[in-house]
């Protein structure tokens, strides 16, 4: 594994899952109806859904990485532009907006599977998978135990930071539903997006 490939995705991979979207706003609500421990299964089913993704996202890009130079290029600009393309349509949108919801009861099977459900049908984790993802596989080494060792990186990380997010969301409940909280989530995040992108654009393997 080369270790200046595996901190670079280290990064990434935490502003990915750092930056709002659907799973951090099931874990906020989640936390807000019912404290910590109502998130867990919910952040579960998310890490769950993340190995599905990637499984079906990966097919075959271990021959296409080991046999075309091209299509590797490809996909590295492919997936800067995305990520670019997420950090200006983040930077621009309204305020991040957060609106607390009364509480209900859901088992923890049923937030499992609404975690699961929500990241087998998010764009920006399919998209990640199969346009940012590759540019940390090292073509000198076994493409299967990179592959595995990244996905599962990823999911320990969402599992962490989600962790973090339930366990702050109450103290920061004030902070996440005001319109300054919401418009700094939307400025730190785009600009780390498009700082990414362009790392991404110019890096070298």
């Amino acid at each position: 594994m080369n270790m200046k490939l595996y901190t670079l995705f280290l990064i990434m991979a935490t502003m990915t899952i750092l930056s709002p979207g659907p799973g951090v706003i099931m874990t906020l609500t989640n936390a807000m109806r019912g404290g910590f421990r109502s998130t867990v299964s919910g952040i579960i089913g998310l890490a769950f859904g993340i190995v599905i993704v990637a499984g079906i996202s990966a097919t075959g890009l271990g021959l296409v990485l080991a046999t075309s130079a091209l299509a590797f290029t490809v996909i590295k600009f492919v997936g800067a532009a995305y990520l670019i393309y997420l950090g200006v349509r983040l930077w621009r949108a309204p305020p991040f907006q957060f609106h607390e919801q009364a509480p209900r009861q859901a088992s923890q099977w049923r937030r499992f599977i609404e975690g699961m459900s929500l990241q087998v049908t998010n764009p920006k984790s399919i998209f990640f998978f199969l346009s940012v993802f590759p540019q940390f596989i090292d073509p000198s080494a076994a493409y299967g135990t990179q592959f595995s060792f990244l996905v599962l990186t990823f999911s320990a990380l969402l599992v962490v930071i989600h962790c973090i997010y339930a366990f702050f969301a109450y103290k920061a409940k004030i902070w996440l539903t005001s319109e300054k909280g919401g418009m700094v989530v939307n400025k730190v995040g785009g600009t780390t997006l498009i700082g990414f992108g362009a790392m991404l654009a110019v890096a070298k393997r």
